[in-house]
């Protein structure tokens, strides 16, 4: 039986994403399915996004016209979420993916997940936090196409401040003071478990993780969720051939108590 494709529209805010990362985002969308609909929304005649005049023919982005009609206003949102509905009602798509780290579309990611649909989100670190948790996987551009870069301790570009540096790797330490992080890793792992002793399939934690919130474990430094889960130091792992199952380290017994030091009594 062959397989159909998820069919997925690439909407991209012009104004508020890098034109340099194009590749890597079409890379990683087509991880999820094919974009059949690809659409830039932007004013085109601004100085400002003219990085992104270079790569719409070339990736066969359909560039978007909205002239801004009043100052301070970005007439282009209203345009990407009036398409995004638009392309929704007309029921020929499976999921969305929205570049932009404008946190205004959190609402239109909202919507969309109410009908059932997959929402991946792409933008700048600087993306805020109600964008990012709202996507069912959002990734930070910078991590995208330096997975190799990512396994390593540290990156040049990282110690130098760049803007278009990898997220820096997070220790063990780190990672375990991120309650949020913790909590739903611990969640995914019982929900995945498919026995009594606690053992479960990464892949399904994978899965889990996806379904109940947005992660990547790219936006902590780590090529995949195998590394971030090695590093975190809280799970026990074992392979069975190239499958590999993870369950909760048992408590670690409490400490036992140093005996008190006996004082020896001075003679009369």
């Amino acid at each position: 039986m062959i397989e159909i494709e998820k069919r997925i529209a690439l909407l991209i805010d012009a104004d508020n994403a890098p034109a340099a990362k194009i590749d890597a985002i079409l890379n990683e969308v087509a991880r999820h399915g094919v974009a059949n609909v690809r659409r830039a929304y932007g004013n085109w005649k601004s100085p400002h996004i003219k990085s992104w005049e270079a790569v719409l023919h070339e990736y066969a982005i359909r560039p978007i016209q909205q002239f801004a009609y009043s100052s301070g206003k970005n007439a282009s949102d209203m345009a990407m979420v009036i398409d995004a509905m638009d392309l929704l009602y007309a029921g020929n798509l499976d999921g969305f993916a929205i570049v932009s780290s404008d946190a205004d579309f959190t609402p239109l990611v909202m919507r969309l997940l109410t009908e059932g649909v997959k929402v991946y989100g792409f933008g700048e670190k600087k993306t805020p936090m109600p964008f990012v948790n709202a996507c069912s996987r959002f990734t930070y551009v910078e991590a995208l196409g330096r997975d190799a870069a990512a396994d390593t301790d540290a990156h040049p570009d990282a110690a130098a401040g760049s803007q278009d540096a990898p997220p820096v790797r997070k220790s063990g330490a780190q990672l375990r003071q991120d309650a949020r992080l913790v909590q739903m890793l611990r969640s995914a792992v019982s929900a995945a478990a498919e026995g009594d002793d606690g053992w479960a399939n990464l892949s399904a934690v994978g899965s889990q993780i996806g379904n109940q919130a947005s992660f990547d474990a790219r936006n902590h430094g780590y090529a995949k969720l195998s590394g971030l889960v090695a590093a975190i130091d809280l799970f026990e792992q074992k392979k069975d051939g190239k499958t590999i199952y993870i369950r909760p380290k048992p408590p670690k017994p409490p400490a036992k108590p140093k005996p008190a030091r006996k004082v020896a009594k001075k003679a009369g």
